[in-house]
């Protein structure tokens, strides 16, 4: 039986969009049970729903604070038996109500090689500080930002007349190919972590 995944998102939801197609593909043994959005706007709950996928929109605005805006996100993935949860651009941080309720089974995509630029206008961050090089990770969510055990990482140049558009253009490519990668590593269980790493675990010998 393919296992169950919840994606999170506030707006196109291009990374979604990856999901959907690595499981159409057959890369990825896997069904998306839920998309949910903080904002009703989103382009990506189109994508959802013109792919036969069940979408929800959580404004914070209709909870008193944000413990029970993340709870209600709880509820709503677990109500579904949702197996992983997918942060496909996902504007806000992950409070402790989803991170009890999904432990070490929340993932997210940022554009650089973590832990360098966590945050905002990552890819900004990286031409500023003038890298050669930058890239896209994928790791698990925990209490601090951008700061989970990584997963996977994957690199790109950055070339002497970048903009912040066409490095970010070049990053999305990347986090297009590796996060379904990444999703079916996690729902493998073939790995385990040793403080702030994620390492395979080693089979025994025969």
């Amino acid at each position: 039986m393919n296992r169950r995944l919840g994606v999170l998102i506030s707006g196109r939801g291009s990374n979604l969009q990856s999901l959907i197609d690595a499981i159409r593909r057959g890369d990825l043994g896997a069904r998306i049970a839920l998309v949910i959005s903080n904002r009703p706007e989103a382009a990506g709950l189109l994508r959802a729903r013109e792919a036969g996928i069940e979408t929800l929109c959580l404004r914070p605005r209709d909870f008193p604070d944000r413990a029970a805006y993340d709870q209600a996100l709880a509820d709503a993935l677990k109500a579904r038996e949702v197996d992983l949860v997918c942060l496909a651009g996902f504007m806000r941080l992950i409070g402790t109500p989803l991170l009890d309720a999904f432990p070490n089974r929340i993932l997210n995509v940022h554009p650089s090689l973590l832990p360098s630029f966590p945050g905002l206008e990552a890819q900004q961050q990286a031409l500023e500080h003038g890298v050669k090089v930058a890239g896209a990770t994928v790791h698990l969510v925990n209490e601090a930002l951008d700061a989970g055990p990584i997963v996977l990482q994957a690199t790109v140049p950055v070339m002497p007349d970048d903009t912040a558009e066409t490095l970010s253009a070049r990053i999305l490519v990347e986090e297009h190919r590796i996060y379904p990668r990444a999703v079916a590593l996690m729902l493998s269980g073939s790995w385990r972590i040793d403080g702030r790493r994620l390492l395979p675990v080693q089979k025994a010998s025969s």
